[in-house]
């Protein structure tokens, strides 16, 4: 599934995407995800994660802001999601950065089903057990391309790292996604919106896999060109990155076209 057919399901359908997600971040996730077209709930009190992932269909997993009540709902809301087969995102936020973060992604990807694991390219380099120097949530590494294959094939998931160009393997095959600007990383919350795309193209496929997720993030990176053009900084461009997300969605015809996916990897 390309971008085109994913945003038409996404605006038929209006998916239900719940999102376990840091306090930072929650408005602009709130809102991309509407501007995608599909509808967002950010419901995390453990009476009732369970009964409000129910009628979802997708659940984003963000750790940016830990604490043993967030784990424990993630934990509830997670066991729920995969008891009715709806895909899971997971942005392991800064992991890497302390033992907390580190350990509770590795058990959310051992205790949980998850479908994808999307972050920076710091944070999958770590996954992967590859060097990457961590400073509080940001983190820098080297071959983001080597970080994503092997973070996939030793997890058993789709991973997708983003940055200058993003990348997206499932172990064997692997996808760059040149579409994106500059300014995207000078806005706070960037890369938790960006996996809230994946999630709401997600929950269009009813699974992940590496097209869909790289084509989800090329038409975040499309966008970001869009919404770039007369924006005098990172302060213009975060409202006119959410307009063009919702011009794209609404006018996505021909939208394929304009996407730079390629495979660099068989």
């Amino acid at each position: 599934m390309r971008a085109e057919e994913a945003l038409r399901k996404i605006s038929n359908e209006k998916p239900l995407v719940h999102h376990l997600t840091n306090y930072v971040t929650v408005n602009l996730v709130a809102n991309t995800t509407l501007c995608v077209g599909a509808l967002p709930v950010m419901a995390h009190a453990h009476e009732e994660v369970e009964e409000m992932v129910s009628l979802a269909s997708a659940l984003v997993i963000n750790i940016g802001t830990l604490d043993p009540i967030f784990i424990e709902a993630v934990l509830l809301a997670g066991g729920r999601a995969n008891e009715r087969g709806i895909p899971v995102i997971l942005d392991p936020v800064g992991v890497g950065a302390t033992s907390l973060r580190t350990e509770t992604a590795g058990r959310l990807l051992s205790e949980l089903n998850i479908a994808a694991v999307c972050g920076n390219a710091g944070e999958i380099a770590t996954l992967a057990g590859l060097a990457a120097e961590v400073r509080g949530v940001e983190s820098l590494a080297g071959d983001a391309r080597e970080a994503v294959t092997r973070a996939a094939g030793s997890l058993g998931v789709i991973v997708a790292a983003t940055g200058p160009t993003d990348y997206v393997s499932d172990g064997e095959r692997t996808l760059d996604v040149s579409n994106g600007h500059p300014l995207m990383g000078r806005v706070v919350g960037s890369g938790c919106a960006s996996t809230a795309v994946v999630g709401c193209f997600a929950a269009a496929a009813g699974g992940a896999d590496a097209e869909i997720i790289a084509h989800a993030l090329a038409y975040f990176g499309r966008a970001g060109e869009v919404a770039a053009e007369g924006a005098e900084g990172p302060g213009t461009f975060e409202p006119r990155f959410l307009d063009a997300l919702a011009m794209l969605a609404a006018n996505s015809e021909g939208l394929d076209g304009s996407l730079r996916v390629k495979e660099v990897s068989g």
